[in-house]
């Protein structure tokens, strides 16, 4: 039952991370009258680089997410357990949810630094950001 929880935590896991990256996300700049407008273009895509490295990577904080998740989860899943007399059981089930409901956390929490340091560079830049 380990063993197949595990694999549950790690599809979900890869799944959230593989599949999701900033979710496409760009900010809205608006243009007029901005003396820097024809930078645009190119400020985008540096801070889109920057934003990358400053929020630290999806995946990888995901993974760190599910992986505390999976962990409280099959602590807390044992201690159900034994009171209703499978503590395997339970910390294999509280285990799989706790893995996914942590790695989505994780996920979205980086997503919220991204879009702030997205943001926060093109503003830097001269450009207004609509938000």
């Amino acid at each position: 039952m380990k063993k197949l929880t595990n694999g549950i935590v790690f599809i979900g896991v890869t799944l959230l991370s593989g599949c999701y990256s900033y979710g496409g996300y760009q900010p809205t700049v608006d243009s007029y009258n901005d003396p820097n407008a024809y930078r645009i273009n190119q400020d985008m895509a540096e801070c889109k680089q920057l934003a990358s490295q400053a929020s630290g990577g999806a995946a990888k904080e995901t993974a760190i997410g599910a992986g505390t998740g999976a962990a409280l989860g099959a602590a807390t899943g044992a201690i159900i357990g034994a009171f209703t007399g499978s503590a395997g059981t339970g910390a294999a089930i509280v285990a799989a949810t706790g893995g996914l409901g942590g790695g989505a956390y994780k996920g979205l929490s980086t997503d919220e630094r991204y879009r702030n340091a997205y943001n926060n560079c093109m503003s830097g830049r001269g450009h207004r950001v609509v938000r």
